[in-house]
């Protein structure tokens, strides 16, 4: 089979690898659909992030969707002919955070396409993958596509989780990707009143508005567009932080008013922040990584027309054309969603 390969920074490869057939408890799942993520952008185009470096190659990709062809000794409840989304969440069960009830902190994680360990995690970007069954999510009615955008879905349904009670709220979204604008939508189905959106692309601000966003600035065009907000100790009850600019949360922790919640989202470097207004305004600063029972939860509610994610998938490239799918997918000016067709 072909799997998208990275070797190093700009150094995409298509390459054929081994097919084994699935193991007990595992399904072979032909795969269909699967979109570029902010990681894997990091990765073709830096060889990684922070810390976490390439150490070989690796097969990347985690936001992806398939038909099911064969089912592995022991599976129930699954058909071949089946599309399924397919989580790249994978815990041990076993190690404390597991038993906590917190998976996404498990300490044997294999989340695909991941250079933090080494050997690395290979990825999903490939035309046949082994998956345990427990990973896979019927999703009849959707598309292919749709079904691949579970995943990051189920980041933003963890986000909107870890922000409380959002029930006429009024909320700030800094950063419009695709993690920012699916943000947009979750907030808006768990019942936030007033949405703001920051970035600095007219694109992905359109997409913004597309989603439900009241009010957008492109924050590139206009100088302290929060300055507003920040009036009488500041009026947010709740920030999404999605782009990882330290300017961004910055700007946002002005703009909330006392007691109010932040949630980052956006990953990037450490960050100076001003923990002085932090401080005195009792706001709650919280971290959101990964997802776990959310994966599942998405798939419903996009089955159920109660989130459309549609409109965000900009375009879909055939596999042999995948370094010009990472090139559009890294053009904030053009994309929001790209995606990879594997057939």
């Amino acid at each position: 089979m072909k799997s998208v390969v990275i070797h190093a920074p700009r150094d995409l490869r298509i390459e054929e690898r081994p097919i084994s057939p699935p193991a007990a408890g595992e399904v072979q799942v032909a795969m269909a659909a699967g979109g570029i993520c902010g990681s894997d952008l990091h990765y073709y185009q830096h060889g990684g992030f922070g810390a976490i470096k390439l150490r070989e190659p690796m097969v990347l990709g985690h936001e992806v969707s398939g038909h099911i062809t064969a089912l592995g000794e022991g599976v129930s409840g699954l058909d071949v002919g089946q599309l399924v989304a397919v989580s790249p969440s994978r815990p041990c069960a076993n190690c404390k955070f597991c038993l906590a009830g917190q998976p996404n902190h498990c300490l044997n994680m294999r989340f695909y396409g991941s250079a933090m360990p080494f050997p690395h995690i290979q990825g999903a970007f490939r035309q046949v993958l082994n998956a345990e069954a427990s990973q896979c999510v019927v999703a009849d009615g959707l598309t292919a596509g749709e079904a691949a955008m579970a995943e990051p879905l189920a980041v933003c349904l963890h986000a909107v989780a870890q922000a409380g009670l959002l029930l006429g709220k009024t909320v700030l979204v800094t950063g419009c990707g695709p993690i920012g604008v699916l943000t947009i939508l979750a907030a808006r189905r768990a019942g936030a009143d007033h949405i703001v959106a920051t970035d600095m692309s007219d694109f992905t601000l359109q997409k913004a508005r597309e989603a439900g966003a009241d009010v957008t600035f492109n924050v590139s065009k206009v100088d302290t567009p929060l300055q507003p907000y920040m009036a009488d100790k500041g009026a947010f009850d709740v920030q999404f932080e999605c782009s990882g600019a330290v300017s961004a949360l910055t700007a946002g922790i002005h703009a909330m008013r006392p007691g109010g919640t932040i949630v980052q989202l956006g990953l990037s470097g450490d960050m100076s922040l001003p923990m002085m207004a932090i401080t005195a305004k009792e706001l709650n600063l919280k971290g959101s990584f990964r997802f776990h029972d959310e994966f599942a939860t998405g798939v419903s509610l996009m089955q159920k027309g109660l989130i459309d994610v549609a409109p965000y998938i900009t375009k879909t490239f055939p596999m042999s054309d995948a370094v010009e799918a990472f090139e559009l997918a890294a053009d904030r000016s053009r994309a929001m969603k790209t995606q990879i067709d594997f057939a």
